[in-house]
């Protein structure tokens, strides 16, 4: 009787030989001496394509909007999960893992967009009509509209315009046609019920830009996770190489280690970025004057 084996699935993701591995076709070494980075990658891994100079300039300048967001509950995760000294990828995955419906990207807000779009289509409404269809349904269900408010940034979240802003210069379409129209009718309705303005927060503008270029609410969803997974995976090496196991010392008086009070900026002042045209004379003053060692993790 013929032996099956017990693994037996399908990929059409990649394949690897002695020469090389092969992502979606194409050997992965022939895409970085040609140039090809991280974001074009991402393309290729998800889309099965290389992308445009454009889409892959929207994905840069989301991914790099994204990485970081300071005390939010994945990097206070990294850090508290790291006090225990695990392993360090168990850090990590733990910051990731706190990524759901209030935080972190999150696939629904891509998925509404599609229903919705597709709603339009189907019924022969326009998109702005589609628009005011949602925030009323949302709303009048009692359910919170996907991509609005951020509980930090109470006055409006400083990422989602300026992505907004560069959606509409890199790839403007359809996506962000029906997302601009659900924070404007968002707001004719707060108004009209005498609650406070609620902005657009950065899934709401980030995942929105992503649909644009082709990602999959999914898809979306995993890109969001890995580039927040950098930035948390810095949080928790800084704390296994900076702080105390258990954040504590017997000369100091007992805290809860989860009080996010504890957690102080201490890392360089503002700094101003420079240009491209600045950057190597800027990269190579840096390395000159030694004082980027003093946080380097």
């Amino acid at each position: 009787m013929d032996r099956q084996p017990l693994f037996k699935r399908k990929t059409a993701i990649s394949y690897k030989t002695e020469e090389g591995t092969v992502v979606r076709g194409y050997n992965v070494s022939d895409l970085a001496e040609a140039g090809y980075t991280f974001y074009d990658m991402l393309f290729i891994l998800f889309q099965n394509r290389i992308p445009a100079e454009n889409e892959a300039d929207m994905l840069r300048y989301e991914t790099g909007e994204f990485l970081e967001h300071s005390m939010s509950p994945s990097a206070a995760s990294a850090i508290a999960v790291m006090n225990g000294r695990p392993n360090l990828p168990v850090a990590v995955a733990a910051s990731v893992m706190t990524f759901g419906t209030v935080h972190g990207p999150g696939a629904a807000h891509g998925y509404m967009l599609h229903k919705y779009i597709e709603r339009a289509r189907v019924e022969g409404k326009s998109i702005d009509e589609m628009g005011k269809i949602l925030v009323d349904e949302y709303m009048d269900a009692g359910l919170a509209v996907v991509g609005m408010g951020q509980p930090q940034h109470i006055d409006g979240d400083p990422r989602a315009e300026p992505t907004h802003i560069k959606h509409e210069q890199l790839c403007s379409g359809v996506y962000l046609e029906l997302q601009r129209s659900i924070e404007k009718h968002f707001a004719e309705r707060r108004k009209r019920e005498g609650k406070d303005p609620v902005g657009v927060n950065v899934v709401g503008a980030g995942n929105t830009a992503l649909a644009e270029i082709g990602f999959s609410p999914n898809a979306a969803w995993c890109i969001g996770c890995v580039c927040r997974g950098f930035s948390c995976a810095a949080h928790a090496t800084y704390t296994l190489k900076r702080s105390r196991a258990w954040a504590a010392s017997r000369r100091e008086p007992m805290v809860q280690m989860l009080d996010l009070s504890m957690i102080k900026y201490v890392g360089p002042a503002d700094r101003e970025v420079p240009s491209q045209d600045e950057r190597q004379a800027y990269a190579g003053k840096q390395k000159e004057e030694g004082e980027y060692k003093k946080w380097t993790i």
